[in-house]
């Protein structure tokens, strides 16, 4: 089969996208430079935190042969992990960047890093959490290099429950880094390291755990917006990518981790919790009744994790699962000192859970962290840490408010730049689910979704639209029901 051919936005309209995008940066109110007392402070941080385990004081783990597996072209490289297989289960090395190492509490760094909260992905660059020189140099787990790491090492059995759990600073190298794909390639052809050859096995012993406790994944593909090289400068194109059994199961390795952290904050009585509420009784029930509707039931005798995992690709089972995905709502961040709050599930999960394994990228981390390590050693947890931990529930609802609204927008503008000047032209789709007066649609080629007003369809049809107008600027597509043709109009066509 030939290559497909990228979707690009007619070179005319590349000019009006870049514009709109960095519109919608500026709206948002989210720059890439760095006020430069930070930077200052970043650059001496790079040079000054010591790499050595006899002047750190931290523990020697060189010896342990890490790797990261991560997207293709990533920089910021959060983990490393090692996975080994033993006569009784596994031994897993879980590395991350040891950010709190160079961020000092209370001077211009750690303020700017409260106020963006996360890193911002956009088609047209990313607007990291931390200034390049640590974020891409110093504080990410690159290979070859050596790098301060919090290493979590989990004894497992042989259905891969942690049995024994540690946490401490170390000193670091990993010895590679793999892209997904690739490391997904090299598992398959059977000359993987490994530590990769044992991620099917540890992922798919992890996913049965997942199901013991109730938890479920929905795993919806998603359009995302890769950049193009073209003769004429960065085109973008969009692609919907289910991705390689790999993802999951490195997945399945923070899942693991964030379970451990929780169970440490709440043993200690102190911490950050992510949490999420179960589904109200009125929504399970009604999207039980919409499972029955589109021809997929969910019977009362299957879980619901059960059911979700049973479902297959097919369009319908699209429209099931964007039902579901109105079940997952409400998630959050719960700081407790002193008695641990009753609701500290995280639903989806199935178990209490921490955001710990991305501190280059996400603020909380930072202070997971140096909770967890401080517990595990009977340390008292850092005074600004334990200080500040209420603050950072709002911090990051502001931060993932404004990161969906830049996702949201970006989408919406390259997808109007990807169908701009195809006015009038009809597209075959798929009716995910009914919104309103109408309806949203997949369309199949390109895959964009469309949002369709006066469109009575049930999920999972197959339906024609009608391009109306599609503006960068605004990012926004307007389509209409096609109309069908006369017979008339078909002969003369």
């Amino acid at each position: 089969m030939p290559p497909r051919r990228p979707r690009l936005a007619p070179t005319p309209a590349r000019g009006e996208l870049a514009a709109s995008l960095l519109a919608l940066r500026e709206s948002l109110g989210l720059s890439e430079d760095y006020p430069p007392d930070a930077v200052a402070e970043a650059d001496a941080a790079a040079r000054a935190v010591p790499l050595d385990p006899a002047a750190s004081g931290l523990a020697d783990l060189r010896d342990v042969e890490f790797l990261t597996i991560d997207p293709v072209g990533s920089t910021d490289l959060d983990q490393a992990l090692h996975l080994e297989r033993t006569g009784s289960g596994a031994v897993l090395h879980y590395a991350i960047a040891d950010v709190p190492a160079f961020v000092a509490p209370g001077l211009a760094l750690d303020a700017e890093t409260r106020r963006r909260g996360q890193t911002m992905y956009a088609p047209d660059g990313r607007i990291p959490l931390h200034p390049p020189v640590l974020g891409d140099g110093a504080a990410s787990l690159l290979p070859g290099v050596d790098r301060r790491a919090f290493v979590w090492r989990f004894v497992l059995d042989d259905g891969a429950r942690p049995v024994e759990t540690t946490l401490v600073r170390a000193i670091v190298r990993s010895r590679a880094q793999w892209s997904y794909e690739d490391a997904q390639q090299a598992i398959d052809r059977g000359d993987a390291p490994g530590s990769l050859r044992a991620m099917p096995w540890f992922g798919a012993q992890r996913a049965e755990r997942e199901r013991e406790r109730g938890g479920a994944s929905l795993n919806i593909p998603e359009a995302r917006v890769v950049p193009v090289e073209t003769p004429d400068g960065i085109g973008y194109d969009l692609e919907i990518d289910a991705g390689v059994p790999l993802e999951d199961a490195n997945a399945h390795v923070s899942l693991l981790t964030g379970m451990a952290a929780a169970g440490i904050m709440i043993a200690g009585r102190v911490g950050i919790l992510r949490t999420m509420p179960p589904a109200d009784a009125d929504d399970i029930a009604e999207f039980r009744a919409q499972t029955v509707a589109l021809g997929i039931p969910w019977r009362t005798d299957v879980g619901y994790g059960d059911y979700l995992r049973s479902l297959d690709g097919s369009p319908t089972a699209r429209a099931v699962k964007e039902y579901a995905a109105g079940l997952f709502r409400g998630a959050g961040y719960l700081a407790f000192d002193g008695d641990v709050p009753a609701e500290n599930i995280q639903a989806a999960i199935g178990a209490p859970y921490a955001h710990t394994t991305a501190p280059l990228r996400r603020l909380v981390d930072r202070w997971s962290l140096v909770v967890c390590e401080a517990l595990v050693q009977g340390r008292a947890v850092p005074e600004w840490a334990r200080s500040s931990l209420h603050d950072l529930p709002a911090i990051m609802s502001r931060s993932t408010q404004k990161a969906s609204q830049l996702d949201a927008g970006a989408l919406d503008r390259v997808e109007a730049a990807l169908l701009h000047g195809r006015e009038g032209e009809t597209f075959p789709g798929v009716v995910l689910a009914l919104r309103g007066d109408g309806a949203r649609v997949q369309l199949t080629e390109p895959p964009v979704e469309a949002k369709v007003s006066g469109l009575d369809a049930a999920p999972g049809s197959a339906v024609q639209v009608t391009l109306v107008t599609a503006s960068i600027a605004e990012g926004t597509c307007v389509f209409r029901v096609a109309t069908p043709m006369s017979s008339g109009e078909q002969k003369d066509g």
